[in-house]
């Protein structure tokens, strides 16, 4: 048995405990609840620290964490285009491994121990469980043609990765399959990835262009397609109208961002019982919007909180991500108290693991769940009124002060316990070809 102490516990489900212990016993949650009562074991004094549920990044690309800092702004389609040949041009297996273990070990310094990952390369699976943490790849797919040959080309390679990739899942990292968006896929193909059997994470609802190629037919990416030869037509009302018409939303999918959503939408996906990827800075960044993030959580739809890849957000801080979500929706709606600290908190945590179909096991700190935790030290001078608001508005940015995942101890003072120490450098080297590509990069409209 092990004691965590701190300061304070934040189990999420129940309030918070001043000087409260967790206890573990073989990777599980034994005890939460005041030091003075817990059960006898080996003592780990956080001291002057909040104790949460790991956290749960509920979107990332992982192999893209070599683009930090590197991709232009620019509308968004011609952003896709420049990302796509900059991955054709430099990446390779070795380079995208290395970028996906990159990545973990920065969310595990934040306290990230569960990653919802969609991946082209196919390489988060085994970076995930060489790091040690807890996360579903969702293996991509592109298709946008409707052509039945293209389709069925598609479908097949997806089949073969995926037979590849089955034998490597284990008890802390599975497999699901990620048709991209509307606009890299056709209807044929979201129809079969709604009735695959794996679990599903899309990107919808992101952006105006994305709408409008939906809705209208016309837009930045019905251009693109076009100029390739391939037939554009209005396809639904909105981009969660043409999942539900096709079926998608009965699969129950993760719908990463759902910014550009409406009442009839929000309808649709909590009578679906479908859940949510919100990503707020990266919805900043790229200029999408803000989310109606009180909306969704009022129509009791489950949301978890994204980072979503370094070309989009520069880093993966959850904490961060749960600052300005808040701030976001209370700007959004002019009410200051839209969006509370601790169900900020919660996003980060127990709705990510509800929006990944993992909340049995992880999100919150009870007895018999599995033993996430994430520690962090309180600001110097804090007072005791408040830690969830401590942790939300002061935390962002803090390096964690011990992580674990089920039991098992990943990183210390900030420290990454597991890993090869040569993987920076070698991203940097990446990092740099991929520099020099994007400088000379002219995008194919």
């Amino acid at each position: 048995m092990k004691r965590y102490h701190a300061r304070w516990v934040v189990p999420i489900t129940a309030p918070s405990i001043h000087d409260g212990t967790v206890a573990v016993d073989d990777g599980r949650i034994a005890y939460v609840g005041p030091r003075a009562s817990a059960p006898a074991g080996e003592d780990l004094d956080l001291e002057d620290a909040v104790l949460l549920p790991g956290l749960v990044n509920a979107h990332t690309h992982l192999e893209l964490t070599a683009f930090r800092g590197l991709m232009p702004d620019v509308p968004f389609r011609d952003w896709i285009v420049c990302l796509q040949t900059a991955k054709v041009s430099v990446m390779t297996p070795e380079r995208y491994l290395d970028a996906a273990r990159l990545g973990i070990a920065e969310g595990l310094r934040s306290g990230v121990t569960t990653y919802a990952d969609t991946c082209d390369s196919g390489v988060a699976l085994a970076a995930m469980r060489e790091m040690g943490v807890r996360g579903i790849m969702y293996q991509e797919v592109f298709a946008p043609s409707a052509d039945d040959a293209r389709v069925a080309e598609a479908i097949a390679g997806l089949r073969r990765r995926l037979t590849e990739l089955e034998p490597r899942q284990t008890p802390l990292v599975r497999l699901g399959i990620s048709p991209h968006a509307p606009y890299t896929v056709s209807d044929p193909l979201f129809a079969f990835a709604a009735r695959a059997g794996y679990p599903v994470a899309v990107h919808i609802a992101e952006s105006e262009a994305e709408t409008h190629f939906v809705r209208d037919g016309d837009g930045p990416f019905a251009d693109g397609l076009r100029n390739r030869g391939i037939p554009v037509a209005p396809r639904a009302r909105s981009p969660i109208a043409l999942l539900d018409t096709l079926g998608v939303l009965d699969a129950r999918p993760l719908l990463i961002h759902a910014v550009r959503i409406d009442d009839a939408d929000i309808a649709a996906i909590a009578r679906a019982r479908a859940t949510v990827a919100h990503c707020p800075v990266s919805n900043a960044k790229l200029g999408h919007g803000i989310a109606p993030l009180d909306r969704l959580l009022g129509a009791n739809v489950a949301v978890g909180l994204g980072s979503d890849s370094m070309a989009a957000n520069d880093r993966m801080d959850l904490l961060e991500e749960a600052r300005v979500a808040t701030l976001a929706q209370r700007t959004r709606t002019g009410r200051s108290d839209a969006i509370a600290p601790r169900d900020a908190l919660a996003l980060a945590t127990l709705g990510g693991a509800r929006a990944l179909g993992v909340a049995d096991r992880i999100g919150s700190l009870e007895v018999g769940k599995d033993a996430d935790l994430a520690a962090f030290p309180l600001p110097a001078g804090f007072g005791d009124a408040n830690p969830e608001s401590a942790a939300v508005f002061a935390l962002g940015g803090t390096p964690a002060r011990l992580v674990t995942v089920a039991g098992a101890l990943r990183a210390v003072d900030g420290r990454v316990l597991t890993g090869d120490r040569a993987v920076p450098e070698r991203v940097r080297d990446t990092a740099t070809r991929l520099a020099a590509h994007l400088a000379h990069a002219t995008v194919v409209r």
